[in-house]
């Protein structure tokens, strides 16, 4: 009987070890089948990955499949003692607790297992994560690299025999016109069609070289060799789309005309288009329009300038030498050197000057001669045509029947229907197909409605309207790239080589700084804000940048300054762009100031404006508050009042005696007498006294114990006055009236400072 008790004691036994043991694995296995199963529906949900991805996946899953084998053979080894055996048994109490006691043990060696192979596949997940950003990096580099190269080989294909057409902007101030000279080379008229005589939309116009020797015959009666195939000439308001033609800052133009006005000379937003083409490093030159408002001027319809300006009287002809010398004087003093094209002694110093009448039609001879010579005799190389498309975006916009369309330049290459093509978006790139490609027709600008040519394909350089799918987000200003396929070009690359010029430019901005939020039309307006903003001249600190209207999302981030205590940056400064009626309310609400304005320079001049009433609004406040540094001496023969409030005759030593500065006595304990409340001198109020001045001076007490305070007890003119500096009050100074003070009175502040510190005994 004891032998039976001892062996169903050892079965029971056995029994609770084999539980035990089988308690511990469970919890160890879980982890392990659940992300076996997480894993297969992962791989079943996912979708085809590409061959690079998978690549990385499954070095990833062999990291994780070694260390998840070194775990199964730790429980294995384990619980191999148990398998074979089977029973079931109740055991006594003391057993039934210690199996319980080992029960909890392996709980514990299974969780810290567990938790150990979670960090295992974290940390292989990132790995995997790591190798996928390099590999995927390394393929972005490997693509670029290609596609640049390819463009090269383009380059190096060229010849001198076949040329572009060059593309030419025309700049000037408002009024000046640039419109009208379009229209007298075309022989259109797109001016009277639009509201007050002002471009409102950008075209380009395409001058076949037939109507160029049409032209110039006069002039050179024939004799002129014209390599180029035409001219492009972009038709802008004032100069938003010379600031869209560019390419990683650089310009797209290949020359410019300044329109100035001859009765006018220069004015802002000649200098604003002068200091752009400065900046862009683009070739130009001046027409000096509107000969014909000289007084008794005859007009001579189409003729060349030199020959008109001889068929002139004598008063007229002087009255023109008068008004272009004044000119070229004002070109003098923005540092550039200009002459009439005649009479360039050296047009690599001298800029070209043309007179001419937009309309009668004098110079323009003059005008198409000069382009067409000075770009295919000094730029022949860059006119060469290049087999890779050099594609700008310039406007987008609806068009009825069309959709949302976009109007191109295309610089170099060939543009074809079906083509894949990538513009940077708003919100990303964007990637579509070319529906069609529609030209105006010759001598006709872009902006006329009429009928489209239809092109199968296209080569540059020309003004091309592009219709397309999901071109609403397009941003204006930048690149559009084309898919070669064939070729390799890489749709991800693509992308993006699209968004990476508006990133670099949005990348210009701190956004965590202080400074006030810019807006604008496009991307190229909105660097030259940007590159205005940051002039010497200007300095005005930029914390926020958004391309397209003002809406709530704008108007929130500009409210952002009220929270840095900057309230006077809370504003948006927005350019050539509408304002939703729901972010006009919402800027109301938030107390956001929203400019908005078509001219660089406006902006800037309601911006200063508002900053200069800010800080009059800050130092009025500030004036009650603070006190400036001061030494006074009483003069013992002037005292008018001796308790409160105090009127006392004084000499100032030192500083400057200011209405509202707190005054004390250092040879009394410091004790406070009042604010100054007004002063007089020579009979005169003022405001305030420098040194070597003497002032009748009232002293008001603010409170209690200064009003106590007699002239004669307490002190009298042996005892020198001062101001009381506080930190408060020297902060004060230095952000609402740091030009008022001198060096000397800086110095009189940080000696009384350390006064009061060693007085007080604790630093300030």
């Amino acid at each position: 009987a004891a032998a039976a008790a001892v062996a169903a004691a050892a079965a029971a036994a056995a029994a609770t070890a084999k539980a035990a043991a089988a308690a511990a694995a469970a919890p160890a296995a879980a982890p392990a089948a659940a992300a076996k199963k997480d894993k297969a529906k992962k791989d079943k949900d996912e979708p085809k990955a590409k061959a690079w991805a998978v690549a990385a996946k499954a070095k990833a899953a062999a990291a994780k499949a070694k260390a998840d084998g070194d775990s199964d053979s730790d429980s294995g080894s384990g619980s191999d003692d148990d398998d074979d055996e089977s029973g079931s048994g109740s055991g006594s109490d003391d057993e039934s607790g210690s199996g319980s006691d080992s029960d909890s043990g392996s709980d514990s060696d299974s969780d810290s297992d567990s938790d150990s192979s979670d960090y295992s596949d974290s940390d292989s997940s990132e790995d995997a994560d790591m190798e996928a950003k390099r590999l995927h990096s390394e393929r972005m580099k490997e693509c670029k690299k290609a596609r640049n190269a390819r463009f090269e080989t383009a380059k190096l294909l060229r010849t001198k025999d076949k040329l572009r057409c060059p593309v030419i902007c025309i700049l000037g101030h408002v009024d000046t016109g640039k419109t009208k000279i379009l229209d007298n080379i075309r022989r259109t008229n797109v001016q009277d069609g639009e509201a007050g005589g002002i471009t409102q939309q950008i075209g380009a116009t395409y001058i076949p070289d037939s109507a160029i020797r049409e032209r110039t015959f006069q002039l050179n009666k024939g004799e002129f060799a014209l390599n180029v195939p035409g001219l492009l000439v972009i038709d802008t308001p004032g100069h938003e789309s010379f600031t869209n033609l560019r390419s990683r800052g650089s310009s797209l133009c290949d020359l410019a005309i300044l329109v100035v006005d001859i009765m006018h000379g220069l004015e802002p937003q000649t200098l604003e288009s002068l200091n752009m083409l400065r900046m862009r490093k683009t070739p130009f030159i001046i027409a000096l329009n509107k000969i014909d408002r000289m007084y008794d001027w005859v007009p001579n319809v189409n003729f060349p300038a030199r020959e008109t300006l001889a068929l002139q009287k004598k008063h007229a002809s002087a009255e023109f030498e008068d008004r272009a010398r004044k000119v070229m004087l004002e070109f003098a003093n923005e540092g550039l050197n200009a002459a009439i094209y005649w009479n360039n002694p050296d047009p690599r110093k001298f800029v070209n000057v043309v007179p001419t009448s937009a309309h009668s039609g004098e110079g323009i001879p003059d005008l198409m001669h000069l382009l067409c010579d000075l770009t295919q005799s000094r730029m022949n190389e860059r006119l060469q045509f290049i087999n890779a498309v050099q594609c700008t975006v310039l406007e987008v916009k609806m068009l009825e029947g069309l959709g949302t369309t976009m109007d191109v330049i295309l610089i170099n290459g060939t543009l074809r229907e079906g083509q894949t093509i990538v513009v940077a978006g708003l919100a990303g790139a964007i990637t579509t197909t070319i529906r069609a490609l529609l030209t105006p027709q010759p001598m006709r600008e872009m902006r006329v409605k009429g009928t489209y040519q239809h092109h199968k394909s296209i080569e540059g350089a020309m003004g091309v309207k592009i219709v397309a799918q999901g071109l609403e987000q397009a941003v204006a200003g930048t690149a559009m790239l084309v898919l070669d396929a064939e070729a390799g070009d890489d749709i991800d690359e693509l992308k993006e080589e699209a968004l990476s010029d508006m990133k670099g430019v949005m990348a210009r901005v701190d956004k965590s700084g202080e400074g006030v939020y810019v807006q604008a039309s496009t991307l190229g307006s909105l660097e030259a804000l940007l590159e205005f903003l940051k002039s010497d001249a200007v300095k005005i600190p930029v914390a926020g940048i958004a391309i397209g209207p003002v809406n709530k999302r704008d108007v929130m981030g500009a409210s952002v300054m009220h929270e840095r205590k900057r309230p006077e940056y809370a504003t948006i400064l927005a350019f050539d762009v509408k304002v939703s009626d729901e972010a006009a309310r919402m800027a109301n609400d938030l107390n956001v100031k929203i400019f908005t304005a078509d001219i660089i320079y406006h902006l800037f001049d309601q911006f200063t404006a508002y900053m200069a009433k800010i800080k009059e609004e800050k130092k009025a406040a500030a004036a009650e508050r603070v006190s400036f540094p001061c030494v006074l001496k009483i003069m013992p023969n002037c005292i008018f009042n001796k308790r409160d409030p105090i009127v006392i005759g004084v000499d100032i030593v030192k500083g400057i005696a200011r209405i509202g500065t707190q005054l004390c006595i250092p040879s009394q304990g410091f004790i406070d007498i009042g604010k100054i409340a007004s002063m007089e001198l020579n009979h005169k109020q003022v405001d305030k006294a420098l040194p070597g001045q003497s002032v009748a001076m009232k002293i008001q007490a603010v409170s209690a114990a200064e009003s106590s305070r007699l002239y004669g007890r307490h002190f009298d003119h042996k005892d020198e006055l001062v101001s009381r500096i506080t930190r408060q009050s020297i902060d004060m100074l230095k952000e609402n009236f740091r030009d008022e003070l001198g060096k000397e009175d800086w110095k009189l502040v940080v000696e009384l400072k350390k006064k009061f510190e060693i007085f007080y005994g604790e630093p300030m």
